[in-house]
C-alpha cells in the first residue's frame, strides 16, 4: 500500500509542476518504470522509492544497478514504442513516511 500511495504522491507532485503524465508503471519484460512525464520536450523516467523513515538510510540506496539497468532497457523499448526523439532523463523521487509529514525529495539525472 506504501508504494501506490508513494506513486500517487509523486504524480501528484508533477502534475503541480505543469509535467504531463504519459503513463504509470511502464512494464517491458522483467522491467517497470513507476512514471513516465513530459515537459517542454523532456521525457523523464523516474523511480519512487518509499521508507516508513529513514533510520536505516535513505530510500535512495535501494536502487541498485541491476533496477537501473532494467529502467533503462524499459526505456528505450518505451522511446522505441512511441517514436519519441527528443532529449529523456532518469529521476528519482524518495518519499520518506513520518508521523504528521512526507518528505519529499526529486533527484534529477537520478543514474548518472
Amino acid at each position: 500500500m506504501q508504494g501506490r500511495a508513494a506513486e500517487q504522491i509523486a504524480a501528484l507532485y508533477f502534475t503541480k509542476k505543469f509535467y504531463l503524465l504519459r503513463h504509470r508503471n511502464y512494464r517491458y519484460q522483467k522491467s517497470e518504470i513507476d512514471l513516465i512525464v513530459e515537459k517542454g520536450g523532456l521525457l523523464l523516467f523516474v523511480e519512487v522509492k518509499s521508507a516508513k523513515h529513514n533510520r536505516f538510510g535513505e530510500p535512495e540506496k535501494n536502487i541498485k544497478r541491476g533496477q537501473i539497468n532494467r529502467i533503462k532497457l524499459a526505456a528505450e523499448a518505451y522511446q522505441q514504442a512511441t517514436l519519441w526523439e527528443g532529449e529523456i532523463r532518469f529521476d528519482s523521487i524518495l518519499l520518506t513516511f513520518f508521523p504528521q509529514a512526507i518528505k519529499i525529495e526529486h533527484f534529477k539525472d537520478a543514474f548518472s
